[in-house]
């Protein structure tokens, strides 16, 4: 009998243990495509009615120097999942069908390591790192995945869904534009009305995981593939706005974090509950009236200017992240995977990394954030700027530019590529990039070329032909090969 109290008495602070033990948050991710700085009400977009980012913003905090690693699909999704530079992982461009690279299945991700803390994970829409098994979701730690192998713009049609029929044209190379279930093709897009209607249907699926698993700990990636071109907004949305199908698809994706903040507070899990909304980089601005805006950074998509890697965030959390805030310190979306994992209390990667964790500064809003130095990098592995502080340095390189590239109506106009000097910007006073202080400031040049030199030390750079001690191999997948650059 002594021995029975004994082992109640046990079992009964065992229970109150793990009563008192804080249960682990859950954490989801929403990645816009080609969402710039300045296309939602809080970041300065006017004329499209947007209520649940503005929630966003009231509730949680809003970050104003938030940089994706670089200013295209493949190489910032691939920042995101693994918390390291592109280059660092042998990620580069937007990867297309037949690309002879992949994420490495070596890398661990955000969803590996909180799966290994206990969490369910899932991703919903745009995946863009590896187009068939063992380069899909599933084989990087998520337990389901619905969604695109890549851009809904990647099929063999042109932007209103008409089939190209000019073989000199590399869309008439590709195959078909597919929705996969895990592994498993279930679907094929062929026309521009089954894309109007990927948003909701990506949104459903979310909302259906959330109350799925609101007794467990959870993981949610939910990639919207939009507004990258075509823009394909649901009947429901067309024509509702006063901007044309870009304002519709935006009202249309403002309705999705709606239904995403409705699941949560219905399911009592709005306060336990990390919600992280961004973008993937900035606007593909020769779509003109179908991309968006930069809000006054220069140029876009493709650039290390400040309008193709600052885009917005939203991080909330109530209790724990303050209501309201502006947070203006340097960060990157590398630093997601470290600061969700000490909020989780999961393990980092084993492999080194370039995020930091953020939990400390973003919980606490008096404690300054840990990063002062950010390395755009862009193309293969070309070392185009150096940020430190408020300060930024663009080393000597071609790229392009979008001026007189204004496209109308769905059609993106070519753009051109030109030379850029060596230019320092005080990004404090001077945002947009637009006055060069370099001849005012020379002690701050010498020593951002210091730190450029440190970056190609690690990483390499291909423009002052340095290999880097510190790259590690993508995956080299088995297919034919295509330029893996879509401009």
């Amino acid at each position: 009998m002594r021995i029975f109290f004994s082992a109640l008495f046990l079992l009964w602070i065992v229970g109150i243990t793990n009563a008192q033990r804080p249960k682990a948050p859950n954490v989801i991710i929403v990645y816009f495509d080609d969402m710039g700085y300045g296309d939602i009400e809080p970041f300065g977009m006017t004329g499209i009615p947007m209520p649940s980012f503005n929630r966003l913003a009231s509730e949680g905090t809003r970050m104003t120097h938030f940089n994706a690693a670089q200013p295209v699909c493949s190489a910032s999704r691939s920042a995101l999942m693994t918390g390291c530079y592109p280059n660092r992982i042998g990620i580069s461009g937007a990867l297309l069908p037949g690309s002879k690279i992949a994420l490495n299945p070596e890398e661990e991700t955000i969803a590996s390591i909180l799966k290994k803390a206990g969490y369910k994970t899932a991703m919903v829409g745009k995946w863009h790192l590896g187009d068939k098994a063992p380069y899909l979701p599933l084989h990087y730690g998520f337990d389901s995945f619905l969604g695109l192998p890549w851009s809904h713009d990647i099929w063999p049609r042109d932007h209103q869904g008409n089939l190209i029929t000019d073989p000199k044209d590399i869309r008439f190379t590709w195959p078909e534009l597919v929705l996969l279930d895990g592994d498993k093709v279930i679907d094929t897009i062929k026309s521009f009305r089954q894309q109007q209607g990927l948003t909701r249907l990506f949104t459903d699926k979310a909302v259906s995981f959330i109350k799925e698993n609101k007794r467990t700990p959870f993981f949610l990636y939910l990639a919207q593939p939009m507004p990258h071109v075509p823009l394909a907004p649901s009947e429901k949305f067309r024509g509702k706005s006063e901007l044309g199908p870009f304002g519709d698809v935006m009202m249309e994706l403002d309705w999705s974090i709606g239904e995403i903040l409705k699941a949560l507070d219905h399911e009592n899990l709005s306060n336990n509950t990390l919600l992280i909304v961004t973008s993937d980089n900035g606007p593909w601005l020769n779509y003109g009236d179908h991309a968006g805006s930069p809000g006054g950074f220069r140029e876009g998509k493709n650039s290390t200017f400040e309008g193709g890697t600052r885009v917005p965030l939203f991080m909330r959390w109530p209790g724990k992240i303050e209501a309201g805030r502006t947070y203006s310190d340097l960060m990157t979306n590398m630093d997601l995977l470290p600061t969700i994992a000490a909020a989780a209390g999961a393990s980092l990667p084993k492999k080194p990394i370039d995020g930091l964790n953020f939990l400390p500064s973003i919980t606490n809003k008096n404690t300054r954030g840990p990063r002062e130095v950010f390395y755009y990098y862009f193309e293969q592995n070309s070392l185009q700027a150096i940020r430190f502080k408020n300060w930024k340095l663009v080393l000597p390189h071609k790229s392009v530019t979008y001026l007189g590239a204004k496209g109308i109506g769905g059609k993106g106009n070519p753009v051109s590529k030109k030379d850029f000097p060596l230019a320092l910007y005080d990004l404090a006073h001077d945002p947009s990039e637009t006055y060069d202080v370099q001849h005012l400031y020379p002690e701050m040049v010498q020593k951002l070329m210091g730190i450029a030199e440190q970056a190609r030390e690690d990483l390499g750079d291909q423009l002052t032909n340095r290999q880097g001690k510190n790259r590690r191999p993508a995956a080299v997948v088995n297919s034919t090969v295509f330029n893996i650059f879509l401009e």
